[in-house]
């Protein structure tokens, strides 16, 4: 039977929790885990009941080392570029999933952790923990997304500045360049990052589901073509948010003074 390492919380109010724990390994992303994160994606996608996604750590002090590199050292270069190219599905997988997702950042997030991180909508980090895209330091390039996601979240100039000196950076410093969308201090249950993520998740919940759902596909299409091409998709999407009963539950609400009760239909 083969191991498991990762487990998905039953869900809390609308917060499905994907829980990373391969503790020997520092949560480094080998095949049999990739795999594992593979599965969870699949049942998260089509369950209606899910609203927000949160990804943790349950080892102390790591939220993901990045990719197994014991592992790989067993690769031939065939393998090598086969496992890179299921790495950077995984991580177009993380990033299309319908609902908003969350990364609580509670330890060092490298290599491919980072990038893991960065395929989320969101990152919260602890002022402890440490980023950093650290492949040019094994004589690698970040190949999951590093290279295209992070200069879309901190610009291009930084983005190089980062990846060719392999720095690692701390949280307060990840906030300042926009890395993370917060930094707190960590607290000595080591998980301060996540109990942020988790009001962060709670803030979205009362909003309606469709919505939400469609602003984040509007972003996030919006993002890869000129403004007047993401004009036109911002308005696909609002097209389909307008025979919602959501909208008109929203509608009402505003009239009759007292807060909606969204049902994602």
């Amino acid at each position: 039977m083969a191991p498991h390492w990762l487990a998905t919380l039953p869900l809390q109010r609308g917060i499905a929790e994907i829980l990373m724990n391969r503790p020997h390994a520092r949560n480094s992303l080998g095949k049999v885990f990739v795999n594992e994160l593979f599965s969870a994606l699949e049942q998260l996608r089509f369950d209606e009941e899910v609203r927000v996604v949160v990804f943790k750590s349950e080892v102390k002090g790591v939220f993901c080392a990045g990719a197994d590199l014991k592992e790989r050292a067993k690769m031939d270069d065939a393998e090598v570029g086969e496992f890179v190219r299921r790495l950077r599905n995984l991580m177009d997988e993380i990033a299309a999933l319908p609902v908003p997702t969350i990364a609580a950042i509670d330890g060092h997030a490298l290599g491919g952790g980072l990038e893991l991180a960065l395929a989320c909508d969101l990152r919260v980090a602890a002022s402890s923990a440490k980023m950093g895209l650290i492949e040019t330091t094994r004589g690698l390039l970040p190949g999951a997304g590093g290279t295209q996601r992070l200069p879309r979240c901190v610009g291009i100039g930084l983005a190089k500045e980062l990846i060719f000196t392999g720095r690692q950076i701390d949280g307060e410093q990840a906030f300042s360049m926009g890395l993370v969308n917060h930094s707190v201090p960590q607290n000595s249950e080591g998980d301060a990052a996540y109990q942020r993520a988790l009001t962060l998740a709670k803030e979205i919940l009362p909003q309606a589901p469709f919505a939400v759902k469609m602003g984040k596909l509007a972003i996030n299409k919006g993002m890869e073509v000129d403004i007047a091409s993401g004009m036109a998709i911002e308005g696909m999407c609002y097209a389909q948010n307008i025979p919602t009963k959501d909208r008109q539950e929203g509608m009402a609400a505003f009239r009759e003074k007292r807060p909606p009760r969204f049902t994602g239909k």
